[in-house]
């Protein structure tokens, strides 16, 4: 007894009709009739009487009908949804994120996130916040993290998440690589690289803000704007640069990264992180990312 038969005898079962139930099957009359008759032989009973004018059920036709009828159903049930799995495209997720938290937050955050969502594509977008703001409010992206700031659209909603601590990026020839911690005071003399305000205002506050507390100005050697170059003008020598301690993790020989003593009893709350995204807009995927971040704040802003 194959599948195939039974498929064949369910057909004309239903149909009553050699004709009708082949062109239901799209198969040849004789080919359907050929698999009823290898049924009707593999189970040792006849299953339909056959007329030159008329088909009808016997009591074990009858009887096989009401049995398998529910069996196909349910395997095409099965078959459906094999295949509807395999053509429903993946949810996709669009995070944008400023390079500091791309090299940082975000791989921790999409490791947890791939154990509760291993079906979900994420697609990280780095650039700086005044970037990614707009490609938010036009659709492209569907949360980002970003450094926050007055003024952002009443359509987002930004919601804080922790500030990054601040670290000291020296050449390793420095007087300074050796120390435990480097106040702003040790930084006095020093030459320093700095963000333009225009693109990077927090980054570029930063160490205008430190300084200015003290009643000092920064000695600023380079104007840089991305911080891998930033951290090779001072694996070059250039300079120093007061820097996210997730930057760190761009490893560039002839550079040390030291602690940032606070100038105060203070927490040095200089560098916010904020995530965003449309009021209006309906993602149960970015939600669900969004959940699992609040969950893991404390252990996310441990290693900030």
């Amino acid at each position: 007894m194959e599948l195939e038969q039974l498929r064949c005898f369910v057909a004309v079962a239903e149909e009553l009709h050699f004709g009708r139930a082949a062109q239901k099957t799209g198969m040849l009359p004789a080919s359907l009739g050929r698999h009823v008759r290898l049924l009707e032989e593999s189970l040792g009973a006849q299953l339909l009487n056959r007329t030159t004018r008329s088909v009808s059920l016997t009591e074990d036709g009858v009887l096989l009908l009401q049995e398998v009828k529910p069996i196909l159903a349910r395997l095409e049930h099965v078959a459906e949804t094999f295949l509807e799995a395999r053509h429903k495209p993946a949810a996709i997720l669009r995070i944008g994120a400023i390079d500091s938290a791309a090299a940082g937050l975000i791989p921790l955050l999409l490791q947890d996130f791939r154990e509760i969502a291993p079906e979900t594509v994420t697609q990280l977008v780095e650039d700086k916040s005044v970037r990614l703001i707009p490609k938010l409010l036009a659709g492209r992206l569907d949360l980002i993290v970003i450094r926050p700031r007055e003024g952002i659209s009443r359509s987002l909603v930004v919601q804080p998440l922790f500030h990054e601590t601040a670290v000291v990026a020296v050449p390793g020839d420095s007087r300074l690589a050796s120390n435990e911690t480097v106040t702003i005071s040790d930084l006095s003399n020093e030459p320093l690289i700095v963000p333009e305000r225009r693109s990077r205002p927090h980054s570029h506050d930063l160490t205008m803000t430190l300084f200015s507390d003290v009643g000092m100005r920064p000695r600023i050697a380079q104007i840089a704007d991305e911080k891998q170059t930033i951290i090779n003008l001072v694996a070059a020598g250039i300079g120093s640069a007061i820097v996210p301690r997730w930057t760190s993790k761009l490893a560039v020989a002839g550079v040390c990264y030291v602690p940032l003593a606070p100038t105060s009893d203070a927490p040095m709350e200089k560098l916010p992180l904020a995530a965003a995204w449309m009021k209006a807009v309906r993602d149960p995927t970015r939600d669900t990312l969004i959940d699992l971040l609040n969950r893991n704040i404390e252990r996310y802003a441990a290693q900030a």
